[in-house]
């Protein structure tokens, strides 16, 4: 264990800041800069509070207040935090000059100014950030980063991890460049996640525009986001475009097999972002039975909420390849039927502008592309078959009952009347003797 050379290395680094801290302590020039410290950080304590008192006062809207000028002074006192260690690093910096001119040695004040940065960051991190996913960057990428450089060990673990090759077939790069790449990746696509979001808001009011219009819109640009964030970490990782001929190759082949699926159901969702004829808001009915309203049109599948408030994931493909029954259309009309029997006491040649009249004063009910219609359809066992058609805009669904407020219209009305609904019955005949 003690032959560890990590562990050797360790140790010997301990030796040094040891030896470090001795000779800080015994060395006139050294308390000077400790001096120096402790008066910088007062000096910005007492700049600080005051500016604190008078920035806020300035700066904070009133509660009420709305708009980019508002919005932009809320932004800016968030960082008010960061005054007391900033300044302390400036003053820090100009008292390192001073020192340096004097005792031709700084190595005490310069510590104490990335002692200060250290402080920065962190009050960064912690009360600044609010973003769960940069506040976890800042946690444990930012504040390390900032703790190396104060005790001066950056460049020693940059050398390290430059000099640690990693190699994957023709591909080879340096630890470090795997580090930077995860870095950059990082707040590259927490960039290209803002950015899409921020664009299909954007997009998502542009009213004048078809919903597939929008949504095909929204795709592009967040293809195209991605598609950059993705060339420019390959930039920063120092990895040569030329270098993934391999990989593209094999992502081909995983294409041709394995992948296909995906392929096919992402062009299809191109293809009905393209035609239009689904799109978001839509009642559909596909042959397998699965029926809902579209909710969401992603890459890979179309999510279809029931009445029942349950989500159904439906391929891409399903919609390009089966049929496909559109109610909604995009707002149009809807025609529905409503079946109802009349008493064969019923004087029959009334009933139709009794119904039509009812039906029609239904205030969803449309006179276009044709009026409430009340038709004959048969004589039944019990009473005369009638069924009466009446077109709205929608489906009838648990929110609108169409079907149902007709008949309650079409019973009050017969009611009203004196047409009776019948209900069944039978005439039973015996041949012979009764039964006893």
């Amino acid at each position: 264990m003690e032959n560890n050379p990590f562990i050797q290395k360790m140790l010997g680094y301990g030796e040094q800041g040891w030896e470090l801290a001795l000779s800080w302590l015994t060395s006139p020039a050294a308390w000077s800069q400790f001096a120096l410290l402790v008066a910088a950080f007062g000096l910005a304590w007492l700049l600080s509070r005051r500016l604190n008192k008078m920035l806020r006062a300035l700066l904070t809207p009133a509660e009420e207040s709305q708009g980019i000028i508002t919005t932009a002074r809320r932004f800016v006192l968030r960082f008010l935090p960061l005054m007391l260690p900033l300044l302390a690093y400036v003053f820090t910096a100009v008292g390192e000059q001073v020192v340096r001119s004097l005792f031709d040695s700084g190595a005490v004040i310069a510590f104490g100014k990335r002692v200060f940065l250290f402080l920065a960051a962190r009050i960064l991190v912690q009360r600044i950030i609010t973003d769960p996913f940069l506040k976890l960057l800042g946690k444990f990428i930012l504040i390390p980063i900032a703790a190396l450089y104060a005790l001066g060990l950056l460049d020693t673990a940059t050398v390290a991890l430059t000099e640690f090759q990693v190699g994957i077939g023709n591909i080879r790069f340096s630890l470090m460049a795997l580090v930077r790449g995860l870095i950059a990746g990082s707040l590259l696509f927490w960039l290209g996640r803002w950015s899409n979001d921020q664009s299909a808001a954007m997009i998502g009011n542009q009213k004048e525009l078809r919903p597939a219009t929008r949504q095909l819109a929204v795709k592009a640009v967040e293809i195209m986001i991605f598609g950059a964030a993705f060339l420019l970490l390959m930039n920063i990782m120092g990895i040569s475009l030329g270098s993934l001929a391999v990989l593209g190759g094999a992502i081909g082949v995983g294409l041709g097999f394995g992948l296909q699926k995906i392929a096919s159901n992402f062009i299809s969702g191109v293809i009905l972002l393209l035609e239009g004829q689904a799109t978001v808001g839509d009642f559909v009915e596909l042959d397998g039975g699965e029926a809902g309203t579209i909710v969401k049109m992603t890459a890979r599948a179309i999510i279809l909420e029931t009445y029942d408030g349950r989500w159904i994931v439906v391929p891409n493909e399903d919609f390009i390849v089966t049929r496909v029954v559109n109610y909604s259309d995009q707002g149009s009309a809807n025609r529905y039927e409503a079946e109802f029997s009349v008493s064969y006491d019923t004087d029959i040649n009334t009933v139709p502008a009794i119904v039509e009249a009812a039906v029609q004063a239904h205030p969803d009910v449309l006179l276009e592309p044709y009026p409430a219609d009340c038709e004959l359809r048969g004589f039944g066992d019990s009473g005369i078959d009638f069924s009466v058609e009446f077109w709205v805009n929608g489906i009838d669904d648990g929110r609108h009952k169409y079907t149902s407020d007709v008949l309650f219209r079409i019973w009050n009305a017969l009611k009203d009347n004196g047409i009776q609904i019948p209900y069944p019955h039978r005439v039973i005949e015996f041949k012979g003797e009764m039964p006893k």
